[in-house]
Formats: structure tokens, C-alpha cells, sequence
């Protein structure tokens, strides 16, 4: 307030002096910065009243003259407040209507977990902000198959949202649980193309798990490699053999599928770029073998505490922030 106080007298006193359109403008500008710091009316009047005390040997005429310069100043000061308050406003109705949204997101993509016979499933997906732009889909018939995709829109916000609820309607639309990764994505990628804006695309993952041959098939649209834990060997691996455009690029694509057989303890871990992504320090991102490191540390918990433990774990960094959606899933065979 000293330093605004200090500012305003500087600009009376030249506009006293000098009584130019310049003074004046200045004036106007600097009104801004009241309304800016909540400077109320009362405390302008004020602020114009101890400037001309501290100035010496004022004359009436200069009295007079500098309610033209507080004129001019109220005038633009209104103008701004105005302003001001028509943004927030706005502000508070943008607000309000993405709170709205996020809660019709909610509901349209609430992902419900499958249930399997000797298959255990975890996940945790939060958003960076109101708004989601990760999504997990899980799909079982109890007995047979179980279907899991994670899919990451390059972008964030409504517009995201909105692609992720074309997703679920077109996985929804596939229904069958047996159903081939690689014609899954070949499916949805036709729909994005003809349906969301050319500068935005999806990464997707997606898995079909053969509960009789304990098969899990595999297919990718550029999306953040899976791992695949194996508990004989107590090592990780990248699942990256069947790695494909994003969808949304080119509409004639046909995607390619990896498989692996799962035994018992061994683990399929799928993520978001937002995992992988987390920065442990303000220089670097981690690494993904600090992520299986951090993994490795908690890989005896069942599937939907150890994603938990593994989210607090990254929580711990200095530097910790969320910048991006986070997702991370977890199968795990019995």
C-alpha cells in the first residue's frame, strides 16, 4: 500500500506540474491497479487527500485542479471495477458449469471393476484437475474373458471429457468380453477420426485376458508401454511388440497384437503418461525403473492397495505435483 501511495502522489504531482493528456492517461492506467488490489472508493479518496498533504505549499488553485486528475481517475476506476466484476462473474459461471460437467463425467464414466474367477484387479485414476482426460474400462463375463483399456486424450478439460465418453460408448457398443484388442482399437480409431477435432487424438491400451488358457493379448494406439511383472523371475518387462498410431491420426489403421501367459503372481500393470511423468525433483522425471523399484517394494499387496501405496509412494517427492492425469491399473492372476 506504501509503494501505491507513493506511486499515485508521483502521478498527481506531474499532473500538477505539467496538466497534460499524458499525466492524465497514466493516471487512468494506474487505476487498474486499485481495482486489481481491491482498493475500495473510500480509500482512493484517502489515498488523494494524504498525497496532497505531504506535498508542499499547495495552492487552492493546485487543490482545485487535481479533482480533475481524481476525476478522470474515478472515472476509469469505475470503468475497470466494472470490468472486474462482469469477469468474475464469468469466472464463477465457468466454474460452476465445469463443477457440473465433472459431475456428469463422473456419471457417464464411472468404471466398475470385473469380477474374474482367479484374476484380482486394482486401479486408481485422478485427474490433475475437475476434469478427466484418463479413463479405465474393465469388461468380464465372470467366467471366461476380461477385457481392460486405459486410454489418455492429448489434451485436458470439457473437451477431453467429451472424448472419453465417445470411448465408452464405442467399447460399450463392442460389447462382446472375447473380443480381439487389435479390433477393438481398429473400431474406435474409425469413430475418432470422423468424430472429435483434428488436433486432438487418443492413446489407448488395450488387453483381453483367456481365463481357460491364461492368455493375455494385447494391443496399443500409442499409448505409455504396460508392464508385465513375472513372479517366477521377479523381473519386469515392457509390453511394447504391438505398439500402433494414436488414435484419431489416419482413419484406415490396423493395429498388431502381443500376448504373454500369465502364471500365478504375475502381474499386468498399465499406466498414463501421468505416472511416468511425475517429477522427483524440479530437474527430472522419474524413471521407469524407479517406478518397478517402488512397485517391487509393495508387489505382495493385493492389486487395489498396492496402485494406492504405489500413488503415495510418488506423493513423498520434494517436487511433487500433479501436472497430468494419473492412471494406473493392476491384473493380477491367482
Amino acid at each position: 500500500m506504501l509503494a501505491i501511495q507513493a506511486q499515485y502522489k508521483e502521478l498527481l504531482s506531474q499532473y500538477l506540474k505539467h496538466q497534460t493528456e499524458r499525466n492524465l492517461y497514466l493516471g487512468q492506467n494506474f487505476s487498474r491497479l486499485f481495482v486489481r488490489k481491491n482498493i475500495t472508493p473510500e480509500e482512493v479518496i484517502s489515498i488523494h487527500k494524504k498525497a496532497l498533504e505531504e506535498m508542499d505549499a499547495v495552492t487552492s488553485a493546485e487543490i482545485f485542479t487535481s479533482f480533475e486528475f481524481l476525476t478522470e481517475f474515478m472515472i476509469q476506476y469505475g470503468l475497470a471495477l466494472r470490468d472486474h466484476k462482469i469477469l468474475l462473474e464469468q469466472q464463477e459461471e465457468m466454474k460452476h458449469e465445469i463443477e457440473l460437467a465433472a459431475k456428469v463425467q463422473n456419471t457417464m464414466l464411472r468404471t466398475e471393476s470385473a469380477n474374474l474367477d482367479g484374476i484380482d484387479i486394482g486401479y486408481l485414476s485422478k485427474p490433475a484437475g475437475q476434469m478427466n482426460g484418463d479413463y479405465v474400462y474393465f469388461q468380464s463375463d465372470d467366467t471366461d474373458y476380461l477385457g481392460v483399456g486405459v486410454a489418455d486424450v492429448v489434451g485436458k478439460g470439457i473437451p477431453a471429457a467429451l472424448c472419453m465418453s465417445m470411448v465408452k460408448n464405442g467399447l460399450d457398443t463392442l460389447g462382446q468380453t472375447n473380443i480381439s484388442p487389435a479390433y477393438a482399437l481398429d473400431v474406435l480409431n474409425r469413430i475418432v477420426v470422423k468424430s472429435i477435432a483434428d488436433h486432438m487424438f487418443i492413446s489407448m491400451f488395450y488387453g483381453r485376458y483367456d481365463n481357460e488358457t491364461s492368455l493375455f493379448t494385447y494391443a496399443s494406439a500409442g499409448h505409455e508401454p504396460a508392464l508385465y511383472y513375472n513372479s517366477e523371475e521377479q523381473k519386469f518387462y515392457d509390453l511394447d511388440q504391438a505398439n500402433g498410431l494414436l488414435l484419431g491420426i489416419l482413419p484406415d489403421v490396423h493395429y498388431l497384437e502381443g500376448n504373454i501367459e500369465l502364471k500365478q503372481n504375475d502381474l499386468i500393470i498399465i499406466m498414463t503418461d501421468g505416472v511416468t511423468e511425475c517429477r522427483t525433483d524440479e530437474e527430472r522425471f522419474l524413471t521407469r525403473e524407479e517406478l518397478t523399484e517402488f512397485i517391487f517394494e509393495v508387489i505382495d499387496e493385493p492389486p487395489e492397495q498396492l496402485v494406492r501405496s504405489v500413488y503415495r509412494r510418488l506423493e513423498k517427492f520434494q517436487s511433487f505435483h500433479q501436472r497430468d492425469d494419473f492412471t494406473l491399473a493392476v491384473i493380477k492372476k491367482l
